[in-house]
């Protein structure tokens, strides 16, 4: 049966595999938009690293976990914000002021919403980890 929505099948299977204290996960199919959020986590400290496998089915992440995630999930639907309205969006997902992160796309790529917001740019909510 297909995914219907990959991206939270992926930050789901980060939240189980990170609850449950293991080192490493595998987590399939893929996206295009799913790498981008990896290497966004990754550079922010949430994972280590992490390899795509093209199987021809879909593909795979194999993704090394650090224990930092706390909670993790996709946003649906995807909310247009605007750069002065981070503060409302990060009070309704994140736990403190300084904690966490919101995943925003942009026409600039995937950022957290802290870049976003130094960049003065909006985009599209996509997902929050803390």
């Amino acid at each position: 049966m297909p995914a219907t929505n990959i991206l939270a099948n992926l930050f789901v299977t980060l939240y189980n595999n990170e609850t449950r204290r293991k080192g490493d996960c595998v987590i399939l199919p893929t996206s295009k938009l799913g790498i981008e959020v990896l290497k966004t986590l990754q550079k922010d400290g949430y994972i280590g690293e992490f390899e795509h496998i093209d199987d021809k089915r879909g593909g795979k992440f194999k993704i090394k976990l650090l224990a930092k995630i706390t909670k993790c999930g996709a946003i649906s639907p995807r909310f247009k914000v605007k750069n002065d309205e981070y503060n409302n969006w990060e009070q309704q997902y994140l736990p403190a002021y300084d904690r966490g992160m919101l995943l925003v796309t942009t026409n600039q790529g995937v950022m957290s919403h802290h870049e976003a917001s130094e960049k003065g740019i909006g985009g599209f909510l996509i997902g929050y980890v803390y």
